[in-house]
């Protein structure tokens, strides 16, 4: 049943058909049984019985076309002065289907015409009722029909347009769902990217300038080897609980086992500038202000910053090179200053936010990324008398 009705849907024109040969056949036993009327007339009879019949084959595919030659019958049957005959129910269907899925003047048209059809048939053809009064009844009962067809018509013309909007917005709303998702996804990765950069490039530089520094002194200096040996291990197995806890992030369950350690805060600053001091690099850490309990994002975002810079200046200041961090706790911002007295990264590495053209600088970036998540503000740049300065400011409620 269902496929049947899904084949009447598909081929609406066919279905009109079907019912325009039944009216046509009901038309042409009308026309033969009268005859009475002269020859003329009942040919005038079955040329508007045809032409209605048409109109009701062809009124989905051509509703305003249809309309229009509907009209020209009624005129036809009104000036030559044929009967009304059963092809005139067409009429009625017209109307219905213009208003329900033809254009705006001609589903005014159709109205019009509704209106105007009963009235029009009363006067070329006058019943005998002698009272006005019953023939104004008469009219108004023969308009409520087309009347009722063409408010059916624009109704369902007012539902399809509404299902049509309601589908419209949902597409829509699921265009928007798929284009969030995929900004959640990149800011995703980008936030991992970061992680991993700040975890990668720390770390690893630290194995890296400790196992060069062992490489140095193995011969010479066996316990300074040992020494540098056990950072590296310290180091790498710092690295490794960091990686496990990214990784676990990307993980789809909660099964896996893996090692989950906290994220690091303020606090495991002093564990930072000593692992720092360790690989060789000597650094003032001073706290000024009254420490206070920060909000998640402002503790990774400053841990990370730190990181950052001191990762940068290993790598950027040369030799002899010394650094100085300071935290000042004020009353809505936590300061922060990284300050080293190298020769500072090269220019491009830093000017205007962007990366270098070896792909480095991207360190520089993803504080800038950092900060704005928070709410804060940061400047990067050479200092004056030599070396590089970081400043930057968190808030220490969360950003709107």
């Amino acid at each position: 049943m269902q496929r049947l009705y899904d084949f009447l849907r598909r081929h609406p024109t066919g279905v009109d058909s079907f019912w325009a040969v039944i009216l046509l056949g009901m038309s042409a036993l009308q026309v033969l049984e009268e005859s009475g009327h002269g020859g003329l007339n009942r040919l005038a009879m079955a040329g508007t019985s045809g032409l209605l019949c048409l109109v009701w084959a062809l009124r989905r595919r051509y509703p305003e076309k249809m309309l229009l030659l509907a009209i020209a019958a009624g005129v036809a049957q009104l000036v030559l002065d044929t009967q009304v005959v059963v092809a005139d129910f067409a009429m009625l269907m017209i109307v219905y289907t213009v208003a329900s899925c033809g254009a705006r003047w001609a589903s005014r048209v159709a109205l019009l015409g509704a209106l105007s059809a009963a009235a029009l048939a009363d006067w070329r053809w006058p019943s005998n009722v002698d009272s006005s009064g019953n023939r104004i009844v008469s009219v108004v009962f023969l308009t409520v029909p087309f009347a009722l067809a063409w408010v059916i018509g624009d109704s369902v013309r007012t539902r399809r347009a509404y299902y049509a909007q309601l589908e419209e917005r949902a597409e829509r709303l699921h265009r928007e769902r798929e284009a969030q998702a995929k900004a959640a996804v990149a800011a995703e990765r980008a936030r991992i990217a970061r992680e991993l950069h700040d975890v990668v490039a720390h770390n690893v530089s630290v194995m890296v300038v400790q196992a060069d520094g062992a490489a140095y002194v193995l011969d010479s200096s066996p316990d300074q080897a040992k020494q540098a040996l056990g950072t590296i291990s310290q180091t790498g197995r710092l690295a490794l609980a960091e990686m496990r806890r990214l990784l676990g992030l990307l993980r789809a369950s909660d099964d896996s086992g893996g090692e989950y350690v906290p994220q690091p805060g303020v606090d495991q600053l002093g564990d930072l500038i000593e692992q720092v001091r360790g690989a060789g690099l000597p650094v003032e850490f001073a706290v000024a202000g009254r420490p206070r309990p920060l909000s998640s994002g402002v503790e990774l975002t400053a841990y990370r910053i730190v990181q950052e810079a001191l990762t940068n200046t290993r790598k950027h200041g040369g030799p002899d090179v010394s650094a100085t961090v300071r935290l000042t706790y004020g009353d809505a911002e936590l300061r922060m200053l990284i300050e080293d007295d190298g020769r500072g990264a090269q220019r491009e590495h830093y000017e205007n936010g962007a990366g270098g053209a070896d792909g480095l600088g991207q360190g520089l970036i993803g504080m800038r990324e950092r900060i704005a998540m928070v709410g804060g503000t940061i400047d990067t740049g050479p200092r004056p008398g030599g070396g590089f300065r970081i400043a930057a400011a968190l808030p220490l409620k969360p950003a709107r």
